[in-house]
């Protein structure tokens, strides 16, 4: 999740790598960041992307070109981990969360959702911080729709991308005073949405594995009540 202390650094022009890919390559050094991002690094967009707005606000780069090379970045990144899920199997990628930052618990609770809202699911993952990658592996262990998995990966980000930038371009214009007030609003709203969305990523996980159990336990009840819509 973003951090105060990492959008502070924006402002004072001490955002480590971030800030120097951005400054040194431009519209390239954004698009390799979101790339990086969108395959499950931690790499946060919610830092990238405003610091990109600053620049727009700045004239050094344009708006057009940022939200291009952030959308291609980012759908390059998506496609590497579907892809990587896809071709090694769930019971591959289960041996080695680590290496995608993540835990078992947290990609089998969003493979129950998943199931449970498909398209949707990707959709709104694009716009949530923090887990925003995860939803690409699990569309792989899915083999979800080509097609569909970049239409609402596309979506997702594009108002994703579009309102971090504009963020970044109108927070970082005041006092200081003000852009702190800015960066606070940020943190507040991103974590109400992280918050919301894990508790009902949660929920549907619970009652998914809880229906499943009774399943197992009376097999010949869900078989009966079966024949009879039938």
């Amino acid at each position: 999740m973003i951090t105060i202390s990492y959008l502070l650094s924006i402002l004072l022009g001490k955002s480590g790598p971030i800030h120097n890919l951005v400054v040194n390559y431009g519209y390239a050094g954004i698009g390799i960041l979101m790339m990086l991002e969108s395959a499950s690094l931690p790499i946060p967009s919610e830092v990238i992307l405003p610091l990109s707005g600053q620049y727009i606000r700045l004239g050094i780069l344009n708006f057009p070109g940022v939200l291009i090379v952030s959308l291609v970045g980012g759908l390059v990144g998506f496609s590497i981990d579907y892809f990587i899920a896809f071709y090694l199997g769930k019971d591959v990628i289960y041996n080695h969360l680590s290496l995608f930052h993540l835990k078992k618990e947290s990609v089998e609770n969003f493979e129950a959702w998943f199931e449970k809202n498909g398209s949707f699911a990707v959709f709104i993952i694009r716009m949530v911080p923090g887990v925003r990658g995860l939803i690409s592996l699990v569309a792989g262990f899915a083999e979800m729709d080509l097609k569909k998995f970049y239409l609402f990966s596309f979506l997702g980000s594009l108002i994703w991308d579009t309102l971090l930038i504009i963020f970044g371009y109108y927070a970082f214009s005041g006092s200081f005073a003000s852009i702190i007030e800015y960066v606070a609003a940020l943190i507040l709203v991103m974590y109400l949405i992280y918050a919301l969305l894990m508790r009902n990523v949660r929920k549907t996980a619970a009652r998914e594995k809880k229906a499943s159990q009774n399943k197992d336990i009376n097999p010949g009840d869900s078989e009966s009540r079966h024949m009879r819509n039938h």
